[in-house]
């Protein structure tokens, strides 16, 4: 049987979507404010997500809900290790460690792959379809914030393996709307999706006592006074 769980991953996430963009981090950055100190830390936590997720979905791959999904071009990890040895240096793996937050997400993670592994299609869905959409907007805006050069620090955004990314985002729909999962199983993987959302909530409001630091409470309140509507949902349709 199969449901419409693009569409209703899409409609059913809006509002956490709206809600992890207006947080003081990825309003600032929205709006140009990228200080390199809280950004190399994001890199670093997304790092240690992204490891876990790609290591469960491998360990998963006769899995069939998760086999679909499971196209090896969306992994992030190699692209991580070459920003984090940007910002950290060639011994970045030693000097890491997740923040409470990052760890947490890590925890979700790795619970779901072994009690309910369809339930990681949620967070699946949550980073890469967002990578692939709003984070391009965050790539251009962390270069000129960070006066960065070509992919220097930034090739958690490039897919060099996917020629065409609306194209890749239609057949990953497709592919999506094709797990062999009934109704109640959707309703619990949306369910999943809007608590990935509030897990990278939690790592970016980690985020915001650096920032404020950095740019000064005056600045960070400037910036964060209006809520946003969600310029990045529309993209990651």
């Amino acid at each position: 049987m199969s449901v419409a769980l693009a569409a209703q991953l899409r409609e059913g996430t809006k509002k956490s979507h709206t809600m992890a963009e207006n947080t003081g981090f990825v309003s600032c950055f929205l709006k140009g404010v990228v200080d390199k100190g809280s950004y190399r830390t994001l890199v670093a936590d997304l790092y240690f997500v992204y490891s876990a997720m790609e290591e469960e979905m491998a360990r998963l791959s006769s899995n069939p809900v998760i086999a679909p999904i499971a196209f090896p071009e969306l992994n992030r990890r190699e692209a991580l290790e070459q920003d984090l040895a940007y910002y950290f240096g060639a011994d970045w793996a030693q000097q890491l460690k997740a923040t409470p937050a990052a760890q947490a997400y890590v925890e979700r993670i790795r619970q779901v792959a072994q009690e309910a592994p369809e339930l990681l299609v949620g967070h699946h869905y949550t980073r890469y379809l967002g990578d692939l959409s709003g984070g391009q907007i965050l790539k251009t805006i962390a270069q000129k914030a960070m006066n960065l050069s070509d992919n220097d620090g930034l090739n958690f955004y490039a897919f060099p393996a996917i020629e065409d990314e609306k194209a890749f985002k239609t057949t990953y729909r497709a592919a999506m709307d094709q797990l062999p999962i009934d109704q109640a199983m959707a309703d619990r993987i949306v369910e999943e999706a809007n608590h990935a959302f509030h897990l990278n909530m939690k790592m970016f409001q980690e985020l915001e006592g650096n920032l404020v630091a950095a740019i000064g409470k005056v600045l960070f309140g400037f910036l964060t006074r209006r809520q946003r509507a969600g310029s990045t949902e529309a993209l990651a349709a």
